[in-house]
């Protein structure tokens, strides 16, 4: 079955996704009868490409990272994000999808959710990495999905491909999640970590820069934004939340914080940037100190894991040891095949 395909967004995750496709073409066709082209590429930075036979993307992303652009302009038409989608529509191939990877916009996520309402209407799936439209709308765009018949995937949104929202929606029919708390963040983990070692902040944050990991403007992940758009989707998806990260309470950590993680050390403790939240309570994101037999509190470096309260099986931990681009990339390949597989008796 033919997936045509159309990117908006073509950043580092973006690029990994259309090599990782490549990489894994034999084993898609092969173990799920799914073969893909891409049709479109839309970008902020790098101007757009779009053929209905057929994108080189790998071609696109050796152009991208060797800092060309895609189009005669220099930067995209502020309608290229719609041309590329438009055209995607217009498709005869039976899944036609759009993999959304622009970045974060703690503000609202208006582009992104933009991008992901105009797909879902005009009939096409969406999977996306970008945590924006489940944190900020996912009741809507879940409803715009069931209307049109079609899917709205985020697998990529939480602990990078860890299947934590398949792992609930697929294995645990029936079960209720009453809660959860969690380590989300990578960056802020790893720097908690390199301060409980003797590290001071300013060095830590630098090293996870110099490793692409925190951007020259961290403050998404140290002011604790990006573990609340993060705690966000979560209570949206699993507690019935109507909330954006805007309602989440949020503390970060800063450089006072590294004289606390070391004394906690000292006291066989660890400080950890917690997300939780409650059925029915506003969820929060603040640094926390943990006893040392904690689960969380044994999270280090750029690990991740979260705990579910559960009415039928208790407490339910998953746990992410390695996180990076490519697992990312992987939980939109994920999403992908699972639209393959869920809508292989229900193609229009």
């Amino acid at each position: 079955m033919l997936a045509d395909l159309a990117l908006v967004g073509f950043g580092h995750v973006g690029r990994r996704f259309v090599r990782l496709l490549d990489e894994r073409r034999d084993r898609l066709a092969r173990e799920h009868d799914l073969t893909w082209r891409v049709t479109g590429i839309a970008t902020r930075r790098h101007g757009s490409v779009s053929d209905a036979s057929g994108v080189d993307a790998l071609a696109a992303a050796r152009q991208v990272d060797a800092g060309g652009s895609l189009s005669a302009a220099a930067a995209s038409r502020p309608d290229s994000s719609q041309a590329v989608i438009a055209a995607l529509a217009a498709s005869d191939a039976p899944l036609r999808v759009l993999v959304e990877t622009t970045t974060l916009d703690i503000t609202g996520a208006r582009a992104a959710l933009d991008h992901v309402r105009l797909a879902l209407e005009a009939g096409c799936h969406v999977a996306t990495a970008n945590k924006g439209p489940a944190a900020f709308a996912y009741r809507e765009l879940s409803d715009i999905a069931a209307r049109n018949g079609r899917l709205f995937l985020f697998e990529g949104a939480v602990m990078d491909g860890v299947p934590v929202f398949n792992l609930v929606r697929e294995t645990m029919p029936t079960v209720r999640i009453d809660g959860f708390r969690g380590v989300v963040n990578s960056t802020t983990n790893h720097i908690l970590t390199a301060l409980e070692d003797g590290l001071e902040y300013t060095p830590a944050l630098a090293h996870m820069q110099a490793e692409g990991i925190a951007e020259a403007d961290p403050s998404l992940d140290v002011d604790g934004w990006d573990a609340a758009a993060k705690a966000a989707a979560l209570s949206n998806v699993w507690l019935d939340g109507e909330i954006t990260p805007h309602d989440v309470e949020r503390t970060g950590i800063g450089p006072d914080t590294a004289a606390w993680a070391r004394a906690a050390a000292a006291r066989g403790c660890r400080v950890r940037l917690v997300a939780s939240a409650r059925r029915g309570s506003r969820p929060a994101v603040r640094p926390v100190e943990l006893p040392g037999d904690d689960l969380l509190a044994g999270v280090r470096g750029m690990a991740n894991a979260l705990i579910l309260d559960t009415d039928s099986l208790g407490r339910v931990a998953i746990s992410q040891l390695d996180g990076g681009l490519t697992q990312t990339a992987y939980a939109l390949l994920s999403d992908l095949v699972t639209i393959r597989r869920r809508m292989s008796s229900t193609i229009r």
